[in-house]
Protein backbone atom coordinates (compact mmCIF):
# COMPACT_ATOMS: atom_id res chain seq x y z
CA UNK A 1 0.00 0.00 0.00
CA UNK A 2 2.69 2.16 0.93
CA UNK A 3 4.62 1.58 -1.94
CA UNK A 4 1.47 1.86 -4.48
CA UNK A 5 1.04 5.75 -3.20
CA UNK A 6 4.51 7.08 -3.45
CA UNK A 7 4.22 5.45 -7.18
CA UNK A 8 1.29 7.51 -7.61
CA UNK A 9 2.76 10.53 -5.99
CA UNK A 10 5.93 10.16 -8.19
CA UNK A 11 3.80 10.08 -11.37
CA UNK A 12 1.89 13.18 -10.34
CA UNK A 13 4.90 15.09 -9.83
CA UNK A 14 6.20 13.91 -13.27
CA UNK A 15 2.95 14.36 -14.76
CA UNK A 16 3.02 18.06 -13.46
CA UNK A 17 6.62 18.55 -15.19
CA UNK A 18 5.47 17.22 -18.01
CA UNK A 19 2.36 19.81 -18.52
CA UNK A 20 4.49 22.59 -17.74
CA UNK A 21 7.36 21.23 -20.28
CA UNK A 22 4.60 21.58 -22.67
CA UNK A 23 3.63 25.22 -21.58
CA UNK A 24 7.19 26.65 -22.07
CA UNK A 25 9.09 27.67 -24.41
CA UNK A 26 11.15 25.08 -25.54
CA UNK A 27 13.82 27.48 -28.24
CA UNK A 28 13.81 30.53 -25.68
CA UNK A 29 17.78 30.92 -24.62
CA UNK A 30 18.75 30.46 -21.48
CA UNK A 31 18.73 34.41 -19.42
CA UNK A 32 21.04 34.50 -16.82
CA UNK A 33 19.06 37.17 -14.84
CA UNK A 34 18.36 36.12 -11.77
CA UNK A 35 20.81 36.88 -9.42
CA UNK A 36 22.18 35.14 -6.17
CA UNK A 37 19.99 34.67 -3.31
CA UNK A 38 20.85 37.67 -1.42
CA UNK A 39 20.18 38.83 2.74
CA UNK A 40 16.20 39.43 3.02
CA UNK A 41 17.24 42.49 3.67
CA UNK A 42 19.00 43.18 0.79
CA UNK A 43 16.53 41.22 -1.61
CA UNK A 44 14.53 42.85 -4.19
CA UNK A 45 11.79 42.09 -4.52
CA UNK A 46 13.03 41.47 -8.71
CA UNK A 47 14.90 38.16 -7.37
CA UNK A 48 11.14 36.95 -6.82
CA UNK A 49 9.84 37.49 -10.44
CA UNK A 50 9.97 35.50 -13.49
CA UNK A 51 13.94 37.09 -15.63
CA UNK A 52 11.69 38.42 -18.20
CA UNK A 53 9.53 41.41 -17.71
CA UNK A 54 7.97 40.88 -20.68
CA UNK A 55 6.74 37.57 -19.65
CA UNK A 56 4.47 39.28 -16.69
CA UNK A 57 0.90 40.00 -16.57
CA UNK A 58 0.83 43.65 -16.56
CA UNK A 59 -2.42 45.60 -15.61
CA UNK A 60 -1.82 49.34 -16.67
CA UNK A 61 -3.37 52.38 -17.55
CA UNK A 62 -0.14 54.62 -17.27
CA UNK A 63 3.50 53.06 -17.27
CA UNK A 64 3.76 54.61 -13.46
CA UNK A 65 0.53 52.97 -12.08
CA UNK A 66 1.22 49.72 -13.60
CA UNK A 67 0.27 46.21 -11.41
CA UNK A 68 2.33 42.98 -12.92
CA UNK A 69 1.05 39.34 -11.53
CA UNK A 70 4.34 36.98 -11.65
CA UNK A 71 4.84 33.32 -9.75
CA UNK A 72 6.10 29.98 -9.97
CA UNK A 73 5.38 26.59 -10.09
CA UNK A 74 7.55 24.07 -7.91
CA UNK A 75 7.74 20.42 -7.07
CA UNK A 76 9.79 17.95 -5.84
CA UNK A 77 10.42 14.77 -3.84
CA UNK A 78 13.20 13.58 -1.03
CA UNK A 79 13.89 10.45 1.07
CA UNK A 80 15.91 9.67 4.38
CA UNK A 81 17.64 6.99 4.42
CA UNK A 82 15.59 5.39 7.23
CA UNK A 83 12.66 5.02 6.01
CA UNK A 84 10.80 7.00 7.81
CA UNK A 85 7.83 8.69 6.55
CA UNK A 86 9.34 12.37 7.83
CA UNK A 87 12.51 13.77 6.67
CA UNK A 88 13.12 14.50 10.53
CA UNK A 89 13.10 17.94 11.49
CA UNK A 90 13.93 19.17 7.82
CA UNK A 91 10.81 21.48 6.75
CA UNK A 92 8.90 22.53 3.47
CA UNK A 93 10.85 19.20 1.98
CA UNK A 94 9.62 17.12 4.90
CA UNK A 95 7.45 14.03 3.67
CA UNK A 96 9.47 11.15 2.50
CA UNK A 97 8.76 9.59 -0.77
CA UNK A 98 6.12 11.53 -1.31
CA UNK A 99 5.48 14.02 -4.46
CA UNK A 100 5.27 17.47 -2.71
CA UNK A 101 3.93 20.08 -4.87
CA UNK A 102 5.70 22.75 -2.75
CA UNK A 103 4.55 25.76 -4.15
CA UNK A 104 2.25 27.73 -6.75
CA UNK A 105 3.14 31.03 -5.88
CA UNK A 106 1.21 34.10 -7.14
CA UNK A 107 2.17 37.30 -6.47
CA UNK A 108 0.77 41.03 -7.69
CA UNK A 109 2.14 44.05 -7.30
CA UNK A 110 2.77 47.98 -8.01
CA UNK A 111 5.86 49.28 -7.66
CA UNK A 112 6.25 52.51 -5.55
CA UNK A 113 8.74 53.94 -7.73
CA UNK A 114 9.44 57.88 -7.13
CA UNK A 115 12.07 58.31 -9.60
CA UNK A 116 14.07 60.52 -6.89
CA UNK A 117 11.29 62.55 -6.37
CA UNK A 118 7.30 63.28 -5.31
CA UNK A 119 4.88 60.87 -3.82
CA UNK A 120 4.41 57.34 -5.21
CA UNK A 121 1.90 54.19 -3.52
CA UNK A 122 2.99 50.62 -4.00
CA UNK A 123 1.14 47.27 -2.61
CA UNK A 124 1.45 43.33 -3.19
CA UNK A 125 -0.39 40.75 -2.29
CA UNK A 126 1.14 37.33 -2.27
CA UNK A 127 -0.86 33.80 -2.68
CA UNK A 128 0.93 30.41 -1.86
CA UNK A 129 -0.74 27.09 -2.49
CA UNK A 130 0.69 24.07 -1.88
CA UNK A 131 2.47 21.68 0.76
CA UNK A 132 4.44 24.59 1.93
CA UNK A 133 1.44 26.74 2.86
CA UNK A 134 1.80 25.43 6.48
CA UNK A 135 5.36 26.99 7.31
CA UNK A 136 3.93 30.19 6.52
CA UNK A 137 0.69 30.96 8.01
CA UNK A 138 -0.30 33.90 10.36
CA UNK A 139 -2.52 34.06 13.56
CA UNK A 140 -5.52 35.61 12.65
CA UNK A 141 -5.18 35.79 9.21
CA UNK A 142 -4.97 32.22 7.45
CA UNK A 143 -3.83 30.09 10.89
CA UNK A 144 -6.23 30.04 14.24
CA UNK A 145 -6.08 32.11 17.27
CA UNK A 146 -3.67 31.09 20.09
CA UNK A 147 -6.14 30.45 22.00
CA UNK A 148 -7.88 27.73 20.54
CA UNK A 149 -5.11 25.67 20.56
CA UNK A 150 -1.85 26.83 22.14
CA UNK A 151 -0.25 26.52 19.21
CA UNK A 152 1.40 29.19 16.80
CA UNK A 153 0.35 28.30 13.79
CA UNK A 154 -2.74 25.79 13.24
CA UNK A 155 -3.45 26.60 9.68
CA UNK A 156 -6.85 27.35 8.91
CA UNK A 157 -6.85 27.18 5.00
CA UNK A 158 -6.07 23.70 4.98
CA UNK A 159 -7.40 21.45 2.09
CA UNK A 160 -5.56 18.28 3.57
CA UNK A 161 -3.41 17.38 5.74
CA UNK A 162 -0.54 18.96 3.39
CA UNK A 163 -2.39 21.01 1.22
CA UNK A 164 -3.76 24.51 1.78
CA UNK A 165 -3.43 28.28 0.99
CA UNK A 166 -1.50 30.84 3.04
CA UNK A 167 -1.28 34.56 2.41
CA UNK A 168 2.06 35.17 3.17
CA UNK A 169 2.27 39.22 2.24
CA UNK A 170 -0.78 41.57 1.68
CA UNK A 171 1.25 45.29 2.25
CA UNK A 172 0.97 48.62 0.67
CA UNK A 173 3.81 50.89 0.60
CA UNK A 174 4.21 54.89 0.31
CA UNK A 175 7.50 56.50 -0.91
CA UNK A 176 9.02 59.78 -1.08
CA UNK A 177 12.46 60.13 -2.25
CA UNK A 178 14.82 57.76 -0.33
CA UNK A 179 12.32 56.96 2.22
CA UNK A 180 9.98 53.95 1.44
CA UNK A 181 7.05 52.97 4.35
CA UNK A 182 5.34 50.02 4.47
CA UNK A 183 1.89 48.51 6.09
CA UNK A 184 0.33 45.66 6.17
CA UNK A 185 1.87 41.73 6.37
CA UNK A 186 5.14 41.04 4.88
CA UNK A 187 8.22 38.68 4.94
CA UNK A 188 10.75 39.24 8.15
CA UNK A 189 14.24 41.17 6.76
CA UNK A 190 15.92 38.42 9.07
CA UNK A 191 18.15 35.63 7.80
CA UNK A 192 19.70 34.55 3.86
CA UNK A 193 16.95 32.15 3.09
CA UNK A 194 13.51 32.58 2.34
CA UNK A 195 9.69 31.08 1.85
CA UNK A 196 10.08 32.26 -2.19
CA UNK A 197 11.32 29.20 -3.68
CA UNK A 198 12.29 31.16 -6.68
CA UNK A 199 14.64 33.12 -4.35
CA UNK A 200 17.00 30.22 -2.67
CA UNK A 201 19.83 27.71 -3.87
CA UNK A 202 18.67 24.68 -2.65
CA UNK A 203 15.30 22.67 -2.19
CA UNK A 204 15.48 22.16 1.97
CA UNK A 205 16.30 24.96 4.49
CA UNK A 206 18.73 25.52 7.60
CA UNK A 207 17.38 25.33 10.81
CA UNK A 208 17.73 29.05 11.50
CA UNK A 209 15.73 29.87 8.38
CA UNK A 210 12.57 28.13 10.28
CA UNK A 211 13.29 29.00 13.64
CA UNK A 212 13.19 32.56 12.60
CA UNK A 213 9.68 34.75 12.00
CA UNK A 214 8.34 34.38 8.73
CA UNK A 215 6.49 37.08 8.43
CA UNK A 216 5.56 40.50 10.67
CA UNK A 217 2.56 42.80 10.20
CA UNK A 218 2.51 46.10 11.48
CA UNK A 219 4.22 49.54 9.94
CA UNK A 220 8.13 49.48 8.55
CA UNK A 221 10.48 51.86 7.61
CA UNK A 222 13.75 51.83 5.56
CA UNK A 223 15.76 54.73 4.85
CA UNK A 224 18.02 54.64 1.72
CA UNK A 225 20.15 58.04 2.07
CA UNK A 226 22.88 56.29 -0.48
CA UNK A 227 23.22 53.62 -2.62
CA UNK A 228 25.64 51.79 0.29
CA UNK A 229 23.61 52.58 3.09
CA UNK A 230 20.13 51.42 3.89
CA UNK A 231 18.18 51.65 8.05
CA UNK A 232 15.14 49.62 8.80
CA UNK A 233 12.95 50.45 11.34
CA UNK A 234 9.15 49.36 12.18
CA UNK A 235 6.72 48.04 14.62
CA UNK A 236 5.09 44.78 14.63
CA UNK A 237 2.50 42.65 15.86
CA UNK A 238 4.74 39.84 16.87
CA UNK A 239 6.50 36.82 15.43
CA UNK A 240 4.20 34.99 12.87
CA UNK A 241 1.01 37.06 14.19
CA UNK A 242 -1.77 38.97 12.16
CA UNK A 243 -4.60 39.87 14.79
CA UNK A 244 -4.09 37.76 17.78
CA UNK A 245 -3.93 39.63 20.83
CA UNK A 246 -2.09 38.45 24.10
CA UNK A 247 -4.68 35.60 25.87
CA UNK A 248 -4.95 38.03 28.97
CA UNK A 249 -8.01 35.70 30.08
CA UNK A 250 -10.19 32.41 29.00
CA UNK A 251 -8.24 29.47 27.58
CA UNK A 252 -4.26 29.68 27.69
CA UNK A 253 -4.60 32.76 30.02
CA UNK A 254 -0.70 34.50 30.91
CA UNK A 255 -0.14 33.63 34.54
CA UNK A 256 2.39 36.13 34.77
CA UNK A 257 0.42 39.61 34.08
CA UNK A 258 2.68 41.72 36.12
CA UNK A 259 5.33 40.97 33.63
CA UNK A 260 6.07 44.38 31.65
CA UNK A 261 3.55 45.06 28.81
CA UNK A 262 2.27 41.09 29.57
CA UNK A 263 -0.95 42.50 27.37
CA UNK A 264 0.69 43.91 24.36
CA UNK A 265 2.01 41.93 21.44
CA UNK A 266 4.14 45.15 20.28
CA UNK A 267 7.80 44.12 18.87
CA UNK A 268 10.22 46.46 17.25
CA UNK A 269 12.43 45.46 14.30
CA UNK A 270 15.40 47.55 12.88
CA UNK A 271 18.87 47.29 11.79
CA UNK A 272 21.21 48.35 8.96
CA UNK A 273 22.90 47.25 5.78
CA UNK A 274 25.98 48.41 4.40
CA UNK A 275 27.39 47.50 0.76
CA UNK A 276 31.16 47.66 -0.29
CA UNK A 277 32.03 50.69 -2.59
CA UNK A 278 32.32 48.05 -5.29
CA UNK A 279 29.16 46.47 -4.23
CA UNK A 280 30.45 43.19 -4.02
CA UNK A 281 30.71 42.74 -0.21
CA UNK A 282 27.63 43.69 2.33
CA UNK A 283 26.98 43.61 5.74
CA UNK A 284 23.30 43.38 7.62
CA UNK A 285 22.52 43.54 10.93
CA UNK A 286 18.90 42.51 12.09
CA UNK A 287 17.41 42.48 15.38
CA UNK A 288 13.71 41.65 16.82
CA UNK A 289 12.70 42.14 20.29
CA UNK A 290 9.14 42.11 21.93
CA UNK A 291 7.48 40.02 24.00
CA UNK A 292 6.06 36.47 23.14
CA UNK A 293 4.34 32.84 24.54
CA UNK A 294 5.02 29.79 25.96
CA UNK A 295 2.62 27.32 27.08
CA UNK A 296 2.81 25.88 30.37
CA UNK A 297 1.43 22.58 29.52
CA UNK A 298 -0.89 20.78 26.92
CA UNK A 299 -4.09 21.87 28.54
CA UNK A 300 -5.51 25.05 28.80
CA UNK A 301 -5.62 25.46 32.55
CA UNK A 302 -1.89 25.00 32.72
CA UNK A 303 -2.31 28.39 30.93
CA UNK A 304 0.77 30.50 29.66
CA UNK A 305 3.75 32.66 30.50
CA UNK A 306 5.12 35.57 28.99
CA UNK A 307 8.52 36.64 28.21
CA UNK A 308 10.57 39.09 26.14
CA UNK A 309 12.07 37.37 22.76
CA UNK A 310 15.02 38.06 20.94
CA UNK A 311 16.24 37.85 17.87
CA UNK A 312 19.86 38.95 16.52
CA UNK A 313 20.55 38.12 12.87
CA UNK A 314 23.56 39.19 10.85
CA UNK A 315 24.46 38.29 7.22
CA UNK A 316 27.66 39.26 5.44
CA UNK A 317 28.09 38.13 2.03
CA UNK A 318 31.53 38.23 -0.19
CA UNK A 319 31.25 38.04 -4.39
CA UNK A 320 34.79 36.63 -4.17
CA UNK A 321 34.89 36.23 -7.99
CA UNK A 322 32.11 36.31 -11.26
CA UNK A 323 31.90 33.23 -10.50
CA UNK A 324 32.98 32.43 -6.69
CA UNK A 325 30.40 33.66 -3.93
CA UNK A 326 30.42 33.41 0.00
CA UNK A 327 27.52 33.98 2.39
CA UNK A 328 28.04 33.61 6.30
CA UNK A 329 25.18 34.01 8.50
CA UNK A 330 25.21 34.09 12.58
CA UNK A 331 22.69 34.16 14.68
CA UNK A 332 21.28 34.61 18.64
CA UNK A 333 18.24 34.85 20.20
CA UNK A 334 16.52 34.55 23.25
CA UNK A 335 13.34 33.85 25.00
CA UNK A 336 12.63 35.00 28.76
CA UNK A 337 9.90 32.79 30.92
CA UNK A 338 10.17 29.92 28.62
CA UNK A 339 8.71 27.62 31.37
CA UNK A 340 11.87 25.12 30.99
CA UNK A 341 14.47 24.52 33.31
CA UNK A 342 17.80 25.74 33.15
CA UNK A 343 20.11 24.73 30.30
CA UNK A 344 23.33 25.59 31.56
CA UNK A 345 24.82 26.27 35.10
CA UNK A 346 24.48 29.77 36.30
CA UNK A 347 21.93 29.99 33.74
CA UNK A 348 18.41 32.14 34.03
CA UNK A 349 16.19 30.41 35.30
CA UNK A 350 12.96 30.25 32.54
CA UNK A 351 15.73 31.17 29.99
CA UNK A 352 15.68 29.50 26.74
CA UNK A 353 18.31 30.35 24.28
CA UNK A 354 19.22 29.10 21.26
CA UNK A 355 22.08 30.66 18.15
CA UNK A 356 23.53 29.21 15.31
CA UNK A 357 26.15 29.77 12.66
CA UNK A 358 25.74 29.13 8.48
CA UNK A 359 27.83 29.32 5.36
CA UNK A 360 27.28 28.79 2.35
CA UNK A 361 29.81 28.96 -0.73
CA UNK A 362 28.39 28.92 -4.66
CA UNK A 363 30.77 27.99 -7.89
CA UNK A 364 29.29 28.92 -10.77
CA UNK A 365 30.85 26.63 -13.67
CA UNK A 366 28.95 27.84 -16.54
CA UNK A 367 25.49 30.12 -17.49
CA UNK A 368 23.57 26.95 -16.87
CA UNK A 369 25.36 25.04 -13.67
CA UNK A 370 25.90 26.42 -10.22
CA UNK A 371 27.51 24.20 -7.67
CA UNK A 372 26.74 25.39 -4.11
CA UNK A 373 27.58 23.85 -0.44
CA UNK A 374 26.27 24.82 2.66
CA UNK A 375 27.26 23.95 6.29
CA UNK A 376 25.26 25.08 9.68
CA UNK A 377 25.65 24.44 13.28
CA UNK A 378 22.60 25.31 15.33
CA UNK A 379 22.20 25.19 19.03
CA UNK A 380 18.93 24.58 21.08
CA UNK A 381 20.35 24.90 24.54
CA UNK A 382 17.12 24.28 26.21
CA UNK A 383 15.11 22.07 23.89
CA UNK A 384 12.78 24.96 23.44
CA UNK A 385 12.53 25.32 19.83
CA UNK A 386 12.40 21.56 18.03
CA UNK A 387 9.19 20.27 17.08
CA UNK A 388 9.12 17.20 15.82
CA UNK A 389 6.99 16.69 12.38
CA UNK A 390 5.97 20.42 12.27
CA UNK A 391 3.43 19.54 9.83
CA UNK A 392 1.36 17.38 12.07
CA UNK A 393 1.72 20.34 15.25
CA UNK A 394 -0.19 22.37 12.76
CA UNK A 395 -2.80 20.14 12.13
CA UNK A 396 -6.19 20.97 13.91
CA UNK A 397 -7.45 17.57 14.09
CA UNK A 398 -4.13 16.18 14.75
CA UNK A 399 -2.97 17.12 18.27
CA UNK A 400 -0.51 15.07 20.11
CA UNK A 401 1.10 13.37 16.78
CA UNK A 402 4.59 15.02 17.42
CA UNK A 403 8.07 14.97 19.86
CA UNK A 404 9.68 18.27 21.25
CA UNK A 405 12.42 19.02 23.75
CA UNK A 406 15.42 18.46 21.83
CA UNK A 407 17.76 19.96 23.93
CA UNK A 408 21.82 19.91 22.26
CA UNK A 409 23.66 21.06 18.69
CA UNK A 410 22.16 20.35 15.25
CA UNK A 411 24.53 19.91 12.35
CA UNK A 412 23.91 19.93 8.80
CA UNK A 413 25.97 19.79 5.45
CA UNK A 414 24.47 20.05 2.16
CA UNK A 415 25.93 19.79 -1.55
CA UNK A 416 23.48 20.78 -4.75
CA UNK A 417 23.19 21.87 -8.03
CA UNK A 418 21.36 24.41 -10.13
CA UNK A 419 20.58 23.73 -13.76
CA UNK A 420 18.99 26.58 -15.46
CA UNK A 421 18.53 25.48 -19.20
CA UNK A 422 16.56 28.74 -19.76
CA UNK A 423 14.70 32.10 -18.06
CA UNK A 424 11.91 30.03 -16.70
CA UNK A 425 13.31 26.72 -15.63
CA UNK A 426 15.46 25.90 -12.41
CA UNK A 427 16.12 22.14 -11.49
CA UNK A 428 18.13 21.89 -7.85
CA UNK A 429 19.31 18.25 -6.73
CA UNK A 430 20.74 17.69 -3.23
CA UNK A 431 22.24 15.71 -0.56
CA UNK A 432 22.14 16.29 2.80
CA UNK A 433 23.40 15.10 5.81
CA UNK A 434 22.31 15.93 9.18
CA UNK A 435 23.33 14.72 12.58
CA UNK A 436 22.20 15.73 16.49
CA UNK A 437 24.62 15.67 19.96
CA UNK A 438 22.29 15.61 22.68
CA UNK A 439 22.89 17.69 26.17
CA UNK A 440 22.56 13.91 27.69
CA UNK A 441 22.18 10.38 26.74
CA UNK A 442 17.95 10.43 27.50
CA UNK A 443 17.81 13.15 25.11
CA UNK A 444 14.66 12.14 21.96
CA UNK A 445 16.68 11.35 18.90
CA UNK A 446 15.42 13.69 16.21
CA UNK A 447 15.70 11.46 13.34
CA UNK A 448 14.57 7.61 12.07
CA UNK A 449 11.42 5.36 12.38
CA UNK A 450 8.38 6.29 15.05
CA UNK A 451 8.33 10.39 13.92
CA UNK A 452 4.65 11.29 13.92
CA UNK A 453 3.25 7.92 14.26
CA UNK A 454 2.00 8.67 17.68
CA UNK A 455 2.05 10.72 21.10
CA UNK A 456 5.05 12.69 21.81
CA UNK A 457 6.78 9.68 20.35
CA UNK A 458 10.55 10.80 19.02
CA UNK A 459 12.43 9.21 16.38
CA UNK A 460 15.39 6.11 16.95
CA UNK A 461 18.50 7.85 15.08
CA UNK A 462 21.12 10.47 15.76
CA UNK A 463 21.66 10.99 12.35
CA UNK A 464 20.05 11.26 8.60
CA UNK A 465 21.25 10.93 5.18
CA UNK A 466 18.92 12.59 2.77
CA UNK A 467 18.87 13.08 -0.78
CA UNK A 468 15.99 14.85 -2.98
CA UNK A 469 14.98 16.90 -6.15
CA UNK A 470 12.86 19.82 -7.22
CA UNK A 471 12.21 21.68 -10.23
CA UNK A 472 11.12 25.38 -10.51
CA UNK A 473 8.88 26.61 -13.29
CA UNK A 474 8.53 30.67 -13.28
CA UNK A 475 5.64 32.86 -15.24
Amino acid sequence: MAAARRETSLRAVLALCAISTTCSRATEPYIDSVEQPVPACLRSEETMKAPAASDHISFSSRERASFTTFGWVEAGIGANNWGSPFNGPIVMADRAWQGQVNQVYVATERKADTDGSGWALGGRVDLLLGTDYVFTTARGLDAHLYPRYAIENVASWDFSKDYGLAMPQLYADVARGDLNLRLGHCYSITGYETVAAASNFFYTHVYSMMYQPFTFTGVFGAWAPDDRVTFHAGIHDGWNNFSDPMPTTGPWAITNTSYPGAGSTAAFIGGAVVKSVDGRQSLAMITTTGNELSPLGPLPADGSLVGNRTLVSTVYTNKLSDRLEYVVQADTAWQFNSGLAQGNAGQQPGLAQWYSFAQWLFWKLDDRWTCGARLEYFRDNNGYLFVIPFRNVAQANNPGYYTSGFAGNFWDLTLGLNYKPNSRWVIRPECRYDWFAPNANVTKRPFGSGLGQGINEPGSQLGQFYAGCDAILKF
